[in-house]
């Protein structure tokens, strides 16, 4: 399985963006996927996920960006974005594996 990230960008503080996250085919029956973050200077945080029909958001992110899938996609639209959203953005599929995706870069300016 690979997995291709894309839709990061600079948007200023109270914009929104749309991360896509496009697999190399259909995913069946995943355990998980979501959306990871790498902020600046921080450690890896889960920012959303779905697993087995429950869908978890961060608490920072609750309210403020929602996660979707289809098939062979999964995204995170996000509005309302902080400074502190900042961060490069990865896709994860949970199947027998763990998979990742490239990071794709979100700056959001103040």
């Amino acid at each position: 399985v690979q997995l291709q990230a894309s839709g990061g960008g600079l948007v200023q503080t109270g914009g929104s963006l749309r991360l896509s996250c496009a697999t190399s085919g259909t995913i069946v029956s995943p355990n998980a996927m979501g959306w990871y973050r790498l902020p600046p200077g921080k450690r890896r945080e889960l920012v959303a996920i779905i697993t087995l029909g429950n869908t978890n958001y961060a608490d920072s992110v609750k309210g403020r960006f929602t996660i979707s899938r289809d098939s062979t996609n999964v995204y995170l639209q996000m509005n309302s974005l902080k400074p502190e959203d900042t961060a490069v953005y990865y896709c994860y599929v949970g199947l027998a594996m763990d998979y990742w995706g490239k990071g794709t870069l979100v700056t959001v300016s103040s």
